[in-house]
């Protein structure tokens, strides 16, 4: 369930985010599990960020649930990933799914919805799913890195989100890795020998729906291949909760 009025205390986890700040990716997941247990859960749409954070809680005995949103949109190397990832560490990544899929959507809202409403497709596909999510944890724990793009530039290690006005739902919201440079990521990933979407190999930096993604250019931000000609830089699942500290 979502954070309790009795567990919420602004100053406490401004404290905290304070001195999360320096502190070893481990010792940040080791707090979360010890205070909150499978409460807790890793977000993941295996950016090497993700990998590299399941990769350290497993490591360290802290077998917190892992979830990712499964858009129906998803490239094939995506889901080859997941697989090789549920194998090699022994656990299984819960895929949320949307409530229509790609063919009932298209028959209520007209085909290839990411052409004319990306706000709207990434709110049925992601958004409400993760919503729904939300609400049976008190923590949601993501890959968010500050290096990503401008819009990522403010991301606290820890926050407290107001996800569901209507029914005033609370959950901490922990980006352990908001500190780490791309570099950090990778260098991990290939002394540890992790698996990494293939993709990748082929100039995509971040990846997301196969309709809306492609590889970037030299000199561009690592989300710069996302959503192409439109003024849109995130699909909403971080920009949509209401006020944060």
């Amino acid at each position: 369930m979502s954070l309790q009025p009795s567990e919420i205390d602004r100053d406490e986890v401004k404290r905290l985010a304070s001195e999360f700040e320096g502190a070893p990716l481990t010792e940040v997941l080791a707090w979360l599990w010890e205070k909150f247990g499978e409460r807790a859960a890793i977000g993941t749409s295996f950016q090497g960020a993700g990998l590299v954070m399941i990769d350290h809680a497993l490591n360290a005995g802290l077998r917190f649930p892992v979830f990712t949103l499964d858009t129906n949109l998803l490239f094939p190397e995506t889901y080859e990933l997941k697989a090789r990832l549920e194998k090699r560490w022994g656990i299984t990544i819960e895929g949320l799914q949307p409530e229509q899929t790609p063919e009932q959507q298209a028959a209520e809202y007209g085909a290839e919805l990411w052409k004319k409403g990306p706000d709207v497709c990434c709110t049925l596909r992601k958004v409400v799913p993760l919503q729904k999510k939300l609400s049976t944890l008190a923590v949601w724990i993501t890959g968010l890195r500050r290096q990503q793009s401008d819009t990522r530039e403010g991301a606290q290690i820890l926050g407290l989100y107001h996800f569901d006005v209507l029914r005033d739902l609370y959950i901490l919201k922990a980006n352990p890795m908001a500190t780490w440079k791309r570099e950090a990521v990778w260098d991990y990933i290939k002394a540890n020998g992790l698996p990494y979407n293939a993709l990748h190999d082929r100039g995509y930096r971040s990846i997301g729906c196969w309709p809306c993604t492609r590889a970037t250019d030299a000199g561009e931000n690592e989300r710069a291949g996302r959503w192409t000609g439109f003024d849109k830089a995130e699909c909403g699942i971080h920009t949509f909760l209401g006020d944060s500290i």
